[in-house]
């Protein structure tokens, strides 16, 4: 019977259950609690730091298995998660702000397995871990600012094009209202906008035909929303990157919504302040030329404003001459003079030549950094919770211009944790838009075991079960049956570490279910074989029309319901996906 079966499906039948064996088999060795140690910026690991790490460890008593250093990253192994969170707290004090220590679990593969690239699946945050945030990114706001900015630059080229108007005006529902001098005025608006300002898009003002009406074309809209959401995926990745946690998830969820989700993760506070800080700093020069007494009174001048700092009132032009999107670099340090936290700061790209110049120009005067910080604030309005974003601006340093500062220079004025989340929130970019946290949901190590636990006996209890099942009912078949049902977890098993899959506790039921389903199928033709036997078929006829003729109803129930597992992945997000990705997957190997 073996005979009549085409010797190269034995062939890739063995290949098959070889590779699975091979990519499977890392997932039984388990994982170390482990530090990852990088540089920052310049900072950079070498076998100095390597020898300076060691000795800390050693002077503190603090047992690790192994430490390695490879490509500028310095792992350490432990035995125990306390020594593990114990070592980074001391290691943080030791190395400072300029290396990132990160908690992750290092897989305990053999070096044979590695050869070939194996590696266990990637645990999710329901079994490992940690702590998972919904963020809400207001694009609202986003728009409005470039609407005014549209709204600034139009005014301008109006007045350069000597193209006259009576009024001109932003109105709250986003859109721009202009009333021409005359007809001729308008027409020649109307073809500057057209040419030089595809953005906008125009429409008769009702009631006055020398009006304008100006909005945002659609795809205008789109583009900065899809920048907003892509530049604040950047920026969390960054920050997130400076938190030190590792195989973090950030995705986009919807239109204007971020899922971000931290492993194992042990500050979720800071973590939280972190990620939804949009701080940043800005660098003004002082108006010299108005006496802030008058300011005072009331005679503030076009593109000036007073602030605070230290109590006392000063003016400042509004005129940004620099930005946090300029700097590339920023650390945390003490002032050598004074011993008072500092922050250092590398800039780069456009905005440093005019900073130069700028600087330059005003030698004498004094400049101000301006620290901006946004957030959301709930207010009750007509009975229902609204949020609006909030931005508090803060004058930390006010001094002096005694030379031309160029691309590297120092802000002081600030407290050291202070200090220290500045430079972290500059090295990561500021956030383009407020964002919100909506949904918060935290998970402890131990939660997470005890859901790896129940679903590794959710897994067993079902196998052993359905192996009974068919060995009782279908007896030697059915133990056939069960070898290949347990040939078909492994490759499972194997596909998901070869994608680098996330398991989670939806993940494993999605497991659970591909074995029912790989032992229907089973069921539709030891049936089938069953019925040609009772129609006097010899036996090696009835196992060949059995598979034949059940072949296309286990396509048809496996087609249908991999198509639902495709649309589950498309649609759905988090755990969803966990539970789609399995099931598609064991779906194949099934087939």
């Amino acid at each position: 019977m073996l005979s009549s079966f085409p010797r190269w499906k034995y062939i890739v039948l063995t290949v098959a259950l070889i590779i699975g064996l091979i990519y499977s088999l890392p997932n039984i060795f388990g994982e170390d609690p482990a530090l990852q140690v990088i540089g920052i910026g310049s900072a950079k690991m070498d076998d100095a730091q390597y020898s300076k790490v060691a000795d800390v460890l050693q002077s503190h008593d603090l047992k690790y298995k192994s430490m390695t250093l490879a490509d500028g990253e310095l792992l350490i192994r432990f035995y125990n998660t306390d020594t593990q969170l114990t070592s980074r707290d001391i290691l943080k004090q030791s190395l400072g702000e300029n290396y990132s220590i990160a908690l992750n679990l290092a897989p305990v593969t053999p070096h044979w397995l590695r050869i070939f690239g194996a590696e266990p699946m990637k645990l999710g945050l329901d079994l490992r871990g940690g702590v998972r945030f919904l963020m809400e990114v207001d694009i609202a706001s986003n728009i409005q600012r470039r609407l005014e900015g549209t709204y600034n630059d139009l005014r301008a080229k109006l007045r350069d094009e000597k193209i006259r108007y009576d009024s001109y005006t932003l109105k709250p529902e986003q859109t721009i209202a202009i009333v021409f001098a005359s007809k001729e005025d308008l027409n020649r608006a109307s073809n500057y906008i057209r040419d030089y300002m595809p953005g906008l898009e125009s429409e008769a003002m009702p009631g006055n035909s020398d009006g304008l009406i100006l909005r945002m074309t659609q795809p205008e809209l789109d583009q900065i929303r899809n920048y907003t959401m892509e530049q604040t995926l950047t920026t969390l990745r960054n920050r997130v990157n400076e938190l030190g946690v590792a195989e973090a998830i950030i995705q986009r969820q919807g239109l204007n919504r971020i899922v971000v989700e931290l492993p194992g993760i042990q500050d979720t506070a800071r973590a939280k302040d972190i990620l939804g800080k949009t701080a940043t700093v800005d660098f003004l020069i002082e108006d010299s030329d108005t006496d802030i007494r008058q300011a005072l009174q009331g005679y503030v001048p076009p593109g000036s404003k007073i602030y605070l700092y230290n109590g006392i009132p000063i003016l400042l032009k509004t005129r940004v001459i620099l930005t946090g999107d300029s700097i590339i670099g920023a650390s945390s340090q003490y002032d050598s003079r004074d011993n008072q936290p500092i922050v250092s700061v590398n800039l780069g790209g456009a905005g440093v030549s005019q900073f130069r110049d700028v600087t330059a120009a005003n030698r004498g005067h004094r400049m101000a950094v301006l620290y901006k910080e946004s957030h959301m604030q709930e207010t009750m309005v007509d009975g229902q919770i609204v949020k609006k974003p909030v931005t508090t601006e803060r004058v930390i340093s006010y001094a002096t211009i005694n030379d031309t500062l160029d691309r590297n220079f120092q802000i002081s004025g600030l407290a050291l944790e202070e200090s220290r989340d500045l430079a972290l929130l500059l090295r990561a970019g500021a956030l383009p838009a407020t964002i919100s946290i909506v949904e918060e949901r935290i998970i402890g190590p131990s939660m997470g075991q005890e859901n790896i636990d129940k679903g590794i006996t959710s897994v067993v209890v079902g196998f052993c079960a359905i192996i009974i099942f068919m060995t009782a009912y279908y007896s030697l078949f059915g133990i056939i049956a069960n070898i290949a049902l347990l040939m078909n977890l492994v490759m499972l098993v194997a596909l998901l570490s070869l994608v680098g899959a996330t398991l989670t506790l939806p993940g494993i039921a999605g497991i659970v279910l591909t074995l029912g389903m790989a032992v229907d199928a089973n069921v539709l033709i030891f049936e089938r074989i069953r019925e040609e036997l009772r129609n006097g078929i010899s036996p090696h006829t009835s196992i060949q029309r059995g598979f034949d003729h059940a072949f296309a109803t286990i396509i048809d129930s496996n087609l249908t319901t991999l198509i639902v597992g495709i649309i589950l992945f498309a649609v759905g997000t988090g755990p969803v996906k966990g539970f789609a990705i399995t099931l598609s997957l064991g779906i194949l190997t099934s087939m």
